[in-house]
């Protein structure tokens, strides 16, 4: 059996709150496991096995009524803790358990804790200031893309791909000139690369005038990627009028924000994308969110193909020894982490499975 690529007993984004609405379930494989979100009682949010016990039919394809997921089959219904309640005409409260998952609605997304329920604490799950801080805005969306979500942490941990994928947006010759700086802390990495007196890219231009800058005169630039454990990469950007501090510029000189990534893997070559931008300046204004959020996702789209592609190269290639640079290193690093991750958790599952005593279910 192949080793896993993605820890199991972490906290995931496995959707917008707004894609699980009133009685209509939503059907979502993260990390292998196939998922049945739903609102049950007081619109809590659940998650169980989208597996039938009847039939094997998919619970997602049903409906949520008095708390409970119908199938839409037959009719059995589930509860929360996987346990069948009842089926027309039909004794069923000794079918086995099937699989419920640890499931929390936090800062406008859905996480879910795909592995061992038993081991899931919510402390656990990243503290977003500017979800809850009014002075911050948000705007993001969703993305489905076939490929291994390491790459999308490669993608984001080393920024000299904008150069050339995003060249008519955020992309200037001076990312790739400058020299990239690379630290670990613990589980978590850091990038980060400076830009001094350079004219802002076109997006940063119009991210000057929205915050009422100019946007034609010499601006410092950075770039502050951080990875966390299992997937997560929040980055740090923006432009300051020059000679002012840069990344620590007053407020009044600069527009900065934190793009946010959220990559759950979907299987081994597959992920769901939660992507957005947070900003601290004009919070207020929501037609510079949606404008930025336009920008933003036409950016992300312009990696969608590369990142496929690039995929469908490893797959055909799979003995190649790709080349590792300095630019790499935030990649690299980030897997190291993830490793571990992964190496700690097959060998907590060995030690449980080993001690773990023989049952058997009667029906």
């Amino acid at each position: 059996m192949s080793q896993p690529t993605f820890p199991k007993n972490s906290w995931y984004v496995a959707a917008m709150s707004d894609e699980v609405a009133g009685s209509k379930p939503l059907g979502r494989k993260i990390c292998g496991e196939s998922i049945a979100f739903y609102r049950s009682h007081q619109n809590e949010i659940a998650a169980v096995l989208d597996f039938c016990p009847h039939r094997g039919a998919a619970l997602s394809l049903g409906y949520v009524e008095d708390g409970l997921l119908v199938c839409g089959y037959h009719g059995l219904k589930m509860g929360v803790d996987g346990k069948t309640k009842e089926m027309p005409l039909q004794r069923v409260k000794g079918f086995p358990c099937m699989k419920s998952y640890a499931v929390e609605e936090r800062y406008g997304f859905i996480w879910v804790w795909p592995g061992d329920q038993a081991q899931a604490d919510k402390s656990l799950i990243p503290h977003l200031e500017w979800a809850v801080n009014p002075e911050w805005a948000y705007g993001g969306g969703l993305y489905h893309i076939n490929c291994d979500y390491r790459l999308m942490v490669d993608n984001l941990m080393d920024l000299t791909h904008e150069t050339y994928v995003h060249a008519s947006s955020i992309g200037q010759k001076e990312i790739d000139e400058s020299p990239v700086s690379t630290q670990v802390e613990g589980d978590k990495v850091i990038t980060s690369r400076f830009m001094e007196n350079i004219m802002a890219p076109p997006f940063w231009q119009a991210a000057l005038r929205g915050n009422g800058l100019a946007d034609d005169v010499l601006v410092d630039r950075w770039q502050i990627c951080r990875f966390s454990p299992p997937s997560h990469v929040m980055i740090d950007v923006g432009v300051a009028h020059a000679g002012h501090g840069g990344f620590d510029a007053p407020a009044d000189k600069k527009a900065s924000s934190t793009v946010v990534d959220f990559i759950t893997p979907e299987t081994e070559t597959s992920i769901w994308y939660f992507w957005g931008m947070a900003r601290n300046f004009k919070p207020e204004d929501q037609a510079l969110t949606d404008t930025i959020r336009e920008g933003q996702g036409k950016i992300f789209a312009e990696d969608l193909e590369v990142l496929e592609r690039q995929q469908e190269n490893l797959l055909a290639f799979p003995d190649y020894n790709l080349l590792k640079l300095d630019i790499d290193a935030g990649g690299v690093q980030s897997r190291r982490v993830i490793d571990r991750i992964i190496a700690k958790e097959q060998v907590k599952s060995s030690t449980i499975q080993t001690d773990a005593p023989l049952q058997t279910v009667s029906f």
